[in-house]
Protein backbone atom coordinates (compact mmCIF):
# COMPACT_ATOMS: atom_id res chain seq x y z
CA UNK A 1 0.00 0.00 0.00
CA UNK A 2 1.59 3.65 -0.66
CA UNK A 3 1.04 6.98 0.71
CA UNK A 4 -1.43 8.10 -2.07
CA UNK A 5 -3.77 5.24 -0.92
CA UNK A 6 -3.78 6.15 2.78
CA UNK A 7 -4.28 9.74 2.31
CA UNK A 8 -6.87 8.61 -0.04
CA UNK A 9 -8.63 7.16 2.97
CA UNK A 10 -7.90 9.74 5.52
CA UNK A 11 -7.57 13.02 3.48
CA UNK A 12 -5.47 15.57 3.18
CA UNK A 13 -5.55 17.72 6.47
CA UNK A 14 -2.28 18.73 8.09
CA UNK A 15 -2.36 21.30 10.81
CA UNK A 16 0.63 23.93 10.33
CA UNK A 17 2.16 26.86 12.52
CA UNK A 18 4.85 29.28 11.43
CA UNK A 19 8.61 29.21 13.17
CA UNK A 20 7.74 32.77 14.94
CA UNK A 21 4.63 30.89 16.70
CA UNK A 22 5.12 31.10 20.16
CA UNK A 23 5.62 27.76 21.47
CA UNK A 24 2.79 28.04 23.80
CA UNK A 25 0.30 28.98 20.67
CA UNK A 26 1.69 25.52 18.97
CA UNK A 27 1.14 23.46 22.17
CA UNK A 28 -2.74 25.07 22.39
CA UNK A 29 -3.53 23.66 19.14
CA UNK A 30 -1.82 20.39 19.59
CA UNK A 31 -4.04 20.28 22.64
CA UNK A 32 -7.37 21.58 21.03
CA UNK A 33 -6.18 19.08 17.76
CA UNK A 34 -5.56 16.22 19.79
CA UNK A 35 -2.56 15.48 17.75
CA UNK A 36 1.37 14.41 18.48
CA UNK A 37 2.83 17.24 16.09
CA UNK A 38 2.48 19.79 14.16
CA UNK A 39 4.36 20.87 10.75
CA UNK A 40 5.88 23.95 10.60
CA UNK A 41 5.90 26.21 7.25
CA UNK A 42 7.37 29.38 6.37
CA UNK A 43 5.15 32.25 4.50
CA UNK A 44 5.50 30.71 1.45
CA UNK A 45 3.78 27.27 2.81
CA UNK A 46 7.29 25.36 2.44
CA UNK A 47 8.08 22.97 4.77
CA UNK A 48 11.08 24.39 7.25
CA UNK A 49 10.37 22.26 10.62
CA UNK A 50 8.10 19.86 12.56
CA UNK A 51 7.65 20.25 15.61
CA UNK A 52 6.61 17.30 17.81
CA UNK A 53 5.21 16.60 21.81
CA UNK A 54 8.68 15.26 22.37
CA UNK A 55 10.28 18.03 20.90
CA UNK A 56 8.32 20.26 23.89
CA UNK A 57 9.03 18.20 26.72
CA UNK A 58 12.98 18.12 25.57
CA UNK A 59 12.99 22.42 25.62
CA UNK A 60 10.74 22.67 28.92
CA UNK A 61 13.43 20.42 30.67
CA UNK A 62 16.45 22.50 29.27
CA UNK A 63 14.78 25.85 29.14
CA UNK A 64 12.00 25.39 32.17
CA UNK A 65 8.42 26.88 31.04
CA UNK A 66 9.50 29.91 30.14
CA UNK A 67 10.59 28.39 27.33
CA UNK A 68 7.10 28.28 26.54
CA UNK A 69 7.06 32.30 25.89
CA UNK A 70 9.62 31.69 22.72
CA UNK A 71 9.37 30.71 19.36
CA UNK A 72 8.42 27.41 17.67
CA UNK A 73 11.94 28.17 15.93
CA UNK A 74 13.98 27.55 18.84
CA UNK A 75 12.23 24.03 19.72
CA UNK A 76 11.20 22.52 16.24
CA UNK A 77 13.05 19.51 14.46
CA UNK A 78 14.35 21.51 11.22
CA UNK A 79 16.66 18.87 9.72
CA UNK A 80 12.57 17.16 8.02
CA UNK A 81 12.44 13.67 6.96
CA UNK A 82 9.54 13.88 4.45
CA UNK A 83 7.98 10.83 2.25
CA UNK A 84 6.04 11.39 -1.17
CA UNK A 85 2.97 9.72 -2.23
CA UNK A 86 4.63 7.27 -4.13
CA UNK A 87 6.18 5.85 -1.35
CA UNK A 88 5.06 2.06 0.87
CA UNK A 89 3.86 1.31 4.23
CA UNK A 90 7.40 -0.83 4.79
CA UNK A 91 9.36 2.25 3.33
CA UNK A 92 7.93 4.64 5.91
CA UNK A 93 8.08 1.91 8.72
CA UNK A 94 12.05 2.17 7.66
CA UNK A 95 12.32 5.72 7.85
CA UNK A 96 10.12 6.20 11.21
CA UNK A 97 12.39 3.04 13.10
CA UNK A 98 15.72 4.61 11.54
CA UNK A 99 15.28 8.47 12.60
CA UNK A 100 12.73 7.38 15.59
CA UNK A 101 9.91 9.68 14.87
CA UNK A 102 6.47 9.10 14.19
CA UNK A 103 5.30 11.42 12.02
CA UNK A 104 6.05 12.14 8.23
CA UNK A 105 5.24 15.07 6.03
CA UNK A 106 4.26 13.94 2.68
CA UNK A 107 5.59 16.46 0.22
CA UNK A 108 4.86 15.97 -4.07
CA UNK A 109 6.74 19.02 -6.22
CA UNK A 110 7.40 20.79 -2.94
CA UNK A 111 4.37 21.58 -1.78
CA UNK A 112 2.66 19.87 1.32
CA UNK A 113 0.24 17.82 0.57
CA UNK A 114 -0.24 15.24 3.79
CA UNK A 115 0.94 14.41 7.02
CA UNK A 116 1.56 10.00 7.76
CA UNK A 117 1.61 9.27 11.54
CA UNK A 118 2.74 5.84 13.15
CA UNK A 119 -1.28 5.73 13.51
CA UNK A 120 -1.83 5.52 10.22
CA UNK A 121 0.82 2.91 9.14
CA UNK A 122 0.16 0.35 12.35
CA UNK A 123 -3.49 0.55 11.23
CA UNK A 124 -2.59 -0.37 7.41
CA UNK A 125 -0.18 -3.15 8.65
CA UNK A 126 -3.14 -4.17 10.66
CA UNK A 127 -5.35 -4.23 7.36
CA UNK A 128 -2.90 -6.15 5.56
CA UNK A 129 -2.17 -8.75 8.11
CA UNK A 130 -5.80 -9.20 8.58
CA UNK A 131 -6.32 -9.49 4.51
CA UNK A 132 -3.66 -11.85 4.58
CA UNK A 133 -4.88 -14.14 6.65
CA UNK A 134 -7.63 -14.45 5.35
CA UNK A 135 -6.84 -15.37 1.91
CA UNK A 136 -4.48 -17.94 3.56
CA UNK A 137 -7.80 -19.56 5.52
CA UNK A 138 -9.26 -19.44 2.11
CA UNK A 139 -5.88 -21.23 0.84
CA UNK A 140 -6.10 -23.89 2.90
CA UNK A 141 -9.90 -24.11 2.88
CA UNK A 142 -10.04 -24.13 -0.66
Amino acid sequence: MSVSIILAQKGNDVVTVTSQSTLADAVEVLAARKIGAVVVVDKGETVCGILSERDIVRRIAEAGTEALQGTVSNCMTSNVVSCDTSETIDGLMEKMTAGRFRHLPVIEGGKLVGLISIGDVVKRKIEQAERDADEMKRYIAG
